[in-house]
């Protein structure tokens, strides 16, 4: 009978792209063990871009397929649902389709492991009714899993939503939070949403083991207090945490999928840039992209140019399409057209072409970061953009927009000194063009930013050696597998 691994994400490509990912780390160690195979969910948060990137994967590793569930559609609630708890319904609704899926599996396949997005909680109960060990999939870093599992207890200490205290919240193994900053959908009790996140949390202890996307050399505090248990309501009880990464999509497959969509005309831009970076000097350019969604209010966009103009500095900047609604700092629309100039400044482009140059919505980030003459990043601190960084030894600026961005910039700014933090407007966090100015020169021009460089670039050495044949991440791995092939049920 064939040996299976069946994995579950969350919708959308992002979460869809980093569970590929993880199928084909699997098959470059150990593809003589198992076969691939990932569920998806249809009919929300689908992007045209999932179906040809479905085809190249399943082209390019025969051993990964995919099975689609059946069109579901979230029916309207009575009363108006936030967007987080829209989805966490649409995967509820889904649980009949998963138990269906693992059952037809199991009878050609015997299933060694369940592997599921946090979001994808309920699906916990239908795996281990199946006799499957079901195991998390954690896209984000050891600290926030740290965080996570400790959240269950937090709940207990207040009966007010988070969004109205202004107190410091204290999770192990992370730099005291603002309660205002914890990810949204924890920010309102009132919210649906609030009690679907405590539900995933609470689960987390309860799995057969946690695969995180991050190496313990880079987050040596989270990983000793994940070890000694202080984040688990009982330590005893504790799973097996495995440090698998840094596991980064290739360049063709990162940001979303955005750049699946595009014409000749916009893969000539893309190019351009690069061709544009190899003739900078070495370390010169400051790169800002806020991830696949985060996006900025046109004033905002328009302090920044004033910022990156009166810094003299060499910049790559991407610009996506600004927020219908300013405080939700994101855009779902990320493909349909826009005018950059009516954004920027009057001049902006003309003035600062010698030394910079804007790109429209997306550019190949991975490449970006890994040439030579990039010397910075503004960033948002989503995960993924973090690990990109520090694959390429690159320092950041750290400007976190939403989700789990403010703990991870605690973390780069307070803990790993590989990034500085940058001064905000209290209330809706607007930063002024002087404050960007004044961080963009002192990462490139000073000796703190020259330090943070070379920090950066030994963190890089250590992320190359994690995932080496003889280094921790590849032993975490080795182990899960060795793991998985002992299951049996």
């Amino acid at each position: 009978m064939e040996q299976t691994i069946v994995l579950y994400p969350a919708p959308g490509i992002g979460h869809i792209i980093s569970m590929a990912e993880l199928g084909k780390l699997l098959l470059l160690h150990h593809s003589h063990s198992f076969s691939i195979t990932i569920l998806l969910t249809t009919g929300f948060l689908d992007k045209p871009s999932l179906d040809s990137y479905i085809r190249r994967i399943s082209q390019s590793y025969p051993s990964i397929s995919f099975r689609r569930f059946p069109f579901l559609a979230v029916e309207s609630a009575p009363t108006p649902r936030s967007p987080a708890a829209t989805a966490f319904e649409f995967i509820r609704l889904n649980e009949t389709n998963v138990a269906s899926a693992l059952k037809v599996i199991s009878q050609s396949s015997n299933v060694r492991a369940f592997v599921i997005d946090l979001f994808c909680t309920s699906a916990m109960n239908i795996g281990s009714s199946l006799g499957i060990p079901v195991y998390y999939f954690f896209t984000s870093g050891a600290a926030i899993l740290s965080a996570f599992c400790y959240f269950p207890k937090i709940h207990e200490q207040t009966t007010k939503s988070f969004k109205d205290l202004s107190i410091d919240l204290h999770f192990p193994a992370n730099p005291p939070l603002k309660a205002f900053e914890v990810v949204e959908p924890l920010l309102d009790r009132d919210d649906p949403a609030y009690w679907d996140f405590l539900y995933f949390c609470s689960h987390l202890p309860k799995a057969s083991g946690i695969i995180v996307n991050t190496f313990q050399e880079l987050e040596p505090i989270a990983v000793k207090a994940i070890a000694e248990g202080a984040c688990f309501p009982d330590p005893k009880q504790a799973p097996p945490v495995y440090y698998i990464g840094p596991l980064i999509a290739e360049p063709k497959y990162r940001n979303e999928g955005e750049g699946e969509g595009e014409g000749e005309q916009d893969r000539g831009k893309h190019q351009n840039c690069l061709l544009w970076l190899e003739k900078q000097p070495s370390r010169s350019v400051v790169y800002l992209c806020f991830g696949s969604r985060g996006s900025m209010s046109i004033e905002q966009m328009k302090e920044i140019a004033n910022g990156l103009e009166r810094s003299g500095q060499r910049f790559l900047w991407v610009v996506k399409r600004p927020p219908i609604d300013e405080r939700m700092k994101q855009t779902e629309d990320t493909t349909r057209e826009f005018d950059l100039e009516s954004i920027l400044p009057s001049g902006f482009m003309e003035r600062t072409q010698d030394r910079g140059v804007v790109v429209r919505s997306w550019a190949p980030q991975v490449e970006v970061l890994s040439r030579e003459s990039v010397g910075g990043f503004v960033t948002h601190c989503g995960w993924n953009s973090v690990l990109e960084a520090v694959v390429a030894g690159v320092p950041m600026i750290a400007w976190p927009l939403y989700a789990e961005q403010h703990m991870n910039r605690n973390l780069l700014v307070e803990d790993m000194k590989m990034a500085m933090g940058l001064e905000h407007r209290d209330g809706d966090e607007f930063v002024k063009g002087d404050n960007l100015e004044k961080k963009v020169r002192e990462l490139m021009e000073s000796e703190k930013g020259r330090e943070m460089r070379e920090r950066c670039l030994k963190m890089r050495n250590l992320a190359v050696s994690a995932r080496g044949t003889f280094g921790s991440s590849t032993k975490w791995l080795n182990n899960l597998v060795e793991t998985w092939k002992k299951n049996g049920h």
